[in-house]
């Protein structure tokens, strides 16, 4: 075969084989799309790692059935969200689904994923007694608006430091015991809602400003710990406190730090309601938005439903969540017979994940 002939064949062989290659990547990427346009209209499961709170909704008949009807299996873990925001092996989910804008930024930013959910919110408050309401009034803790109650957070934080026992509380001939005032919540090493007490305790220590810079966090952490300090145990769930205070009473929590919708929630699935227990609104509160960032096109389809699907919007709002429709919520009050603010005008900001670490970690070091 002389050069020429060997040259030609050659060539031919490599266009051959170009050929082929491209074909087998066109199918290759056709294939591919067609997973992605079949994942989007056939069933999937998704797996994530949610904060205890919202346990009751994914478990709820009503939420697993609207799920069902666009394909979508939740199964889940319960992990608080600050631990959440700690782990390293976020990638092997579907999502993840903290409670609090803090937790949820750093998930973002530790697993580099821009996109996020923001589905519903709740606001932070305070069970209490009603029986308790004329010393807490008296004493300059709790006022009512309208139609519910303001606490006083940063008239809190002086009686804290200056170690305020009930006893010693003015006009108080309802709760004579010698325990320190204090509002009992969960454990902050773990949990957002002691996290979000956090918050809205340092900014009433920081002078009514959302910190800034590390000096301020420090100079509010002793504080801060005592806070924690004086309660004692804690649970590392949201719904222990909780519990305590419904099964418990006044004798055990006194004060509690919780999500409104807990509240909410439970009293609207009660025939029978206890009239004594009653819920305050700390002055300023903070919302606690439950933000759901994902992680595959599972996540991202599971996000887009619970943002924007009327009946799982209407569904949280039937446990006590508030969404971007106010409509249905209050349908939601209304239908429940309930009493709650439909609007609150004092609301502030959380401070940064960091800042909020910082409280924490100097709070684990007084409780070592």
């Amino acid at each position: 075969m002389d050069t020429k002939r060997l040259i030609a064949l050659l060539l031919s062989v490599s266009l051959l084989a170009g050929a082929g290659l491209a074909i087998y990547y066109s199918a290759s990427d056709k294939r591919t799309a067609d997973r992605t346009a079949l994942t989007a209209a056939q069933a999937v499961s998704v797996r994530g790692l949610i904060g205890s709170e919202k346990e009751a909704f994914f478990t709820d008949a009503q939420v697993v059935a609207a799920l069902a009807r666009h394909g979508v299996t939740v199964t889940f873990e319960k992990v608080g969200s600050r631990q959440q925001a700690l782990r390293e092996d976020l990638k092997n989910y579907d999502f993840a689904f903290p409670a609090g804008v803090p937790a949820a930024l750093k998930i973002q930013q530790i697993s580099g994923v821009r996109q996020s959910y923001t589905t519903f919110f709740t606001a932070m408050a305070i069970a209490s007694w009603r029986s308790l309401l004329p010393v807490l009034e008296a004493n300059g803790l709790v006022e009512r608006v309208g139609d519910y109650h303001t606490f006083d957070m940063a008239a809190y934080l002086a009686l804290v430091e200056k170690g305020v026992r009930w006893r010693d509380l003015k006009n108080n001939s309802a709760f004579q015991i010698a325990r320190s005032v204090t509002i009992s919540s969960t454990d902050a090493r773990t949990s957002n809602s002691a996290a979000m007490y956090l918050a809205l305790a340092s900014y009433s220590a920081n002078g009514m400003n959302i910190l800034q810079n590390t000096q301020q966090a420090d100079k509010v952490a002793p504080l801060m710990a005592e806070l924690f300090l004086r309660q004692g145990l804690q649970e590392r769930s949201s719904s222990g406190p909780f519990e305590d205070y419904v099964a418990l009473g006044i004798g055990k929590t006194p004060l509690v730090m919780i999500y409104e919708s807990q509240f909410l929630e439970f009293m609207a699935a009660r025939k029978t309601r206890n009239p004594e227990m009653v819920l305050l609104y700390p002055k300023p509160t903070v919302f606690t938005k439950h933000v759901l960032i994902p992680f595959t096109p599972a996540g991202q389809r599971l996000g887009e439903l619970l943002a924007n699907d009327p009946d799982l919007q209407r569904l949280a709002a039937r446990q006590g969540y508030r969404t971007a429709n106010p409509d249905l919520f209050a349908a939601y009050l209304k239908d429940a017979a309930l009493d709650a603010p439909l609007n609150l005008i004092d609301v502030v900001d959380p401070p940064t994940f960091e800042l909020l670490e910082r409280l924490i970690e100097a709070l684990d070091q007084r409780m070592k």
